[in-house]
């Protein structure tokens, strides 16, 4: 049996010397990095930090538990889960996964599931069927990948997520039988599936009605992919990952078309045409229904709103008008519609009957709904916009939206990018809408080396326009200071972006009081 060697944080900025009178955020990033990054919530902000905005705690985003005990148990349980395979070493197998569910009983058999997959929008559109199908009383589950603060985020119930003493029991339930798996195959579990077995084994517990996965990543040998969802969401597809899952849109569809199965509803994103070639071939072969984005579904119109946009969704059952989402972009508005018809499948719409959902309980679903991370505005004077766009096509969505919603004069990037990206081609996205940008990286073993991204970006930029902040607190910090450079009412902004990792620190450097 196959051990992950202890992790080794050689590659680590060496950070230890405090920056700030209290020590704190060198403290934690110190004390944090010693784990998988993966794994990683940094608690709080340096107290010093002059960028430090006043939004409130997000409950959808939960901090560190508050008791001493249950805090010291979540940290026992993210060690043990940090000497298991990360998030980047794969084994393409289900096998591992299968067997856990076996001992365990197959928790995923009992509810029904809707899978989602793709390159981009997987997440948001998770939470906005799960903010459906929960304004339609049923209790949900979803589980989504990877979290923005807490490892905890990935398990909600109910669009909460689970709180960290019955994640600790949630593993502590199933460890014994992790254990067993692990002596009896050839590699231990990862930590990936270890938390799908948690999730399917938490859902069973609850117990939900449905539950709504997103892949980690692909789609046929994904952990996740135990589950027979009668709903199968494929979101945009685009190149990201391409050292494993191919190198067109149509060889990475290959993967993700592993979630539709036999006679399942397949809900399409609008695709590339080589994707979409081979996901309807996939369809055909195990006689799956298909609703095309931009055929069956679709946005039939939207506006910008105070606050997010006002939209008009055509779904499998007819129109839904005056809808408004709480999200910025054009392809949040995609994604809702991508996400109505996922509901209207799962309740037959379009098929067993053709009456459409109620209107004002989507309204009100929509309107509940939040995304963290994405196009979240978390200061004011200047606006500072966080945005976890980390490949090239969520960047081209992330440029187009900041150039729609903001009427920024000048605008600052902050980038802090992993190496196994195309940081090329997400910086070429943004160099039409970054006046100059701030380089810089996060807590994560996987962050590029930021002279390595320095090179990258002045190659782009020039010279003149790129700034370079080893630590991610000062380059926040001088990110605002050239945003306000021209006076405090020109509509200067900032837009902290790169990765998911770089984006929760940032929100707990900003967030936090």
């Amino acid at each position: 049996m196959s051990e992950l060697p202890p992790y080794d944080d050689s590659n680590e900025s060496d950070e230890s010397e405090p920056r700030d009178p209290n020590g704190l955020f060198d403290e934690i990033v110190a004390a944090e990095t010693d784990r998988d990054p993966d794994l990683a919530v940094i608690e709080a902000g340096s107290r010093t930090l002059r960028a430090r905005g006043s939004a409130a705690e997000r409950a959808d985003v939960p901090a560190r538990p508050a008791d001493p005990e249950i805090d010291r148990a979540l940290r026992g349980v993210e060690a043990e889960l940090a000497t298991r395979w990360g998030e980047t070493k794969l084994e393409p197998s289900v096998s591992r996964i299968a067997a856990l569910m076996d001992v365990l009983g197959e928790p995923q058999r009992a509810y029904p599931s809707i899978h989602i997959t793709g390159t981009n929008g997987k997440t948001s559109t998770a939470r906005m069927i799960e903010a459906l199908l929960g304004a339609f009383d049923l209790r949900t589950g979803r589980y989504t990948s990877p979290h923005v603060q807490s490892v905890t985020e990935r398990i909600s119930l109910d669009g909460t997520p689970i709180s960290a003493e019955r994640f600790v029991e949630t593993y502590e339930d199933i460890k014994p039988y992790i254990e067993m798996v692990d002596s009896q195959q050839e590699y231990r579990l990862s930590f990936f599936e270890v938390l799908t077995g948690m999730a399917y084994a938490a859902f069973a517990d609850a117990p939900v009605d449905v539950a709504v996965v997103e892949v980690g990543m692909g789609g046929s040998w994904d952990a996740t992919n135990v589950i027979d969802g009668a709903v199968a969401v494929v979101t945009p597809i685009d190149l990201d990952h391409t050292d494993r899952l191919g190198t067109t849109p149509g060889e990475i569809a290959t993967e993700k078309a592993g979630i539709v199965k036999q006679d399942a509803t397949v809900i399409l994103a609008q695709q590339p045409v080589d994707a979409a070639q081979v996901l309807l071939k996939k369809a055909v072969e195990v006689d799956a229904t298909v609703a095309r984005e931009g055929l069956e579904f679709g946005v039939v119109a939207r506006q910008v709103a105070v606050g997010g946009q006002l939209v008009t969704l055509r779904g499998l059952g007819g129109e839904y008008g005056e809808i408004f989402l709480p999200l910025h972009g054009a392809y949040q508005a995609h994604n809702a519609a991508v996400a109505l018809a996922a509901v209207e499948a799962f309740f037959g719409v379009g098929a067993a009957h053709a009456q459409s959902l109620d209107i004002d309980t989507v309204r009100k679903a929509f309107a509940a709904v939040t995304s963290p991370g994405r196009l979240e505005i978390v200061r004011r004077s200047p606006t500072v916009v966080l945005d976890a766009a980390h490949n090239p096509a969520g960047a081209r969505a992330t440029a187009e939206a900041v150039s729609e919603v903001f009427d920024f004069s000048r605008l600052i990037g902050v980038v802090g990018a992993s190496a196994d990206k195309n940081v090329r081609g997400l910086l070429e996205a943004f160099e039409p809408i970054f006046s100059e940008v701030v380089v810089t990286r996060n807590s994560s073993h996987r962050a590029m080396d930021v002279d390595e991204l320095a090179q990258i970006a002045v190659e782009i930029f020039g010279e003149d326009r790129v700034q370079v902040e080893p630590r991610l607190d000062d380059a926040i910090d001088a990110a605002i200071t050239l945003a306000e450079e021209e006076g405090e009412y020109t509509g200067g902004g900032v837009l902290v972006t790169g990765s998911v990792i770089t984006v929760g620190e940032a929100r707990l450097l900003l967030g936090r009081r």
